[in-house]
């Protein structure tokens, strides 16, 4: 099969001709008809991110295709089923805390690495091998719109934050880094799953009037100003208390964005941690332990999601809860992986959803 393969951080990926992967007991081996290009996936290549990536690797966490093969204990996966394959890949050895590794992309401590030795490989390629129990079927679609599946693997990240904080329906959601890439999909994914008001913080006040033209008034967007205080009280004006959370702040940012937000959690509140800041540096968030404790307040970090989420999501698309058709899709080549990358990037908010179809 062809693939792109990263030889060494910071390098141009190679594009040749790799071997097969084969199906062995517990694993699947899909044809990928799409994948997604994060808009920070050049930071990763590059490795900036210093993601935990043993190398060489066929990058790409995630895609959409086809089975090509099952192996023998499969029982309901067919050759032909399309097929959502989520890249969050756990040890079946690991009881209650497995260890980890996101396919072609990163992995959580020593455990995670030895995990990418079988299933390291990601989706930038014609066929990827993963467990079983991460290929989840998403039932007969047209071909033409299996692009536009791949947007249902972005939206498990935010849905998985919404879903550890609980919410419930009618409740008020905060999401910090709301003009961000994921920010604004978990903007979508709160409404379908019936937030009855988002308050939307950012910089931007011409991304954050777009939100509103996209959502309504349940959308209440706030432009911060860099100072906590008045930021802080800001998105508080905007919705009062706030029930949940949900911190996606990117590693640039610095810790006292993140303050400002989950300080607005109202007396039992709950604070969702799932954004990258202190991975690069800085500060600590430093929350007062007086405030938590005399408020109750939760707070709690979340890596990614749980299986279960994959399933619940494909039923909230197939049900029309969530509308795929919010992202634009752009679509390149394998041999057009370095413009996906960089047209990822350029486009790295709005709901612009940047594919490469290996086929």
């Amino acid at each position: 099969m062809r693939a792109v393969i990263l030889h060494e951080f910071g390098r141009p990926v190679e594009i040749t001709t790799v071997a097969d992967p084969v199906a062995g007991a517990g694993d699947v081996v899909v044809d990928v008809v799409a994948t997604g290009v994060l808009p920070y996936t050049g930071e990763v290549l590059s490795g900036a991110r210093r993601y935990a990536l043993t190398l060489p690797v066929i990058p790409g966490p995630g895609a959409v295709g086809r089975v090509r093969s099952a192996g023998p204990d499969a029982t309901r996966l067919a050759p032909g089923d399309w097929v959502l394959v989520d890249p969050t890949v756990r040890s079946r050895d690991g009881g209650l805390t497995p260890d980890i590794t996101l396919q072609g992309w990163s992995a959580r401590g020593d455990g995670g690495l030895v995990l990418q030795r079988y299933f390291g490989n990601g989706a930038f390629a014609e066929q990827v091998l993963a467990p079983a129990e991460n290929v989840f079927p998403i039932g007969d679609i047209d071909p033409a719109d299996a692009p536009r599946w791949v947007a249902a693997g972005v939206c498990l990240v935010p849905y998985g934050g919404l879903r550890a904080g609980e919410l419930r329906p009618g409740e008020t959601v905060l999401v910090s880094g709301a003009t961000g890439n994921y920010g604004s999909i978990a903007i979508a994914v709160a409404l379908a799953m019936g937030a009855g008001i988002v308050v939307a913080p950012g910089r931007n006040a011409d991304l954050l009037d777009a939100l509103v033209r996209r959502f309504g008034t349940r959308v209440r967007p706030v432009r911060l100003t860099g100072d906590e205080g008045a930021d802080r009280a800001a998105m508080l004006a905007a919705a009062g208390p706030v029930d949940l959370v949900l911190d996606l702040l990117p590693p640039q940012a610095p810790a006292a964005a993140a303050r400002a937000a989950a300080m607005t959690a109202r007396e039992h509140g709950r604070v969702v941690l799932m954004g990258g800041v202190g991975m690069l540096g800085g500060d600590d968030l430093a929350l007062p332990y007086p405030w938590l404790m005399r408020n109750s307040i939760t707070v709690r970090g979340q890596w990614m999601y749980p299986p279960a989420a994959n399933t619940e999501l494909i039923r909230m698309v197939a049900t029309g809860l969530l509308d795929l058709s919010l992202f634009d899709v752009t679509t390149f080549s394998l041999d057009e992986t370095e413009k996906a990358v960089a047209d990822a990037a350029a486009h790295a908010r709005n709901f612009h959803l940047t594919t490469i179809c290996p086929r």
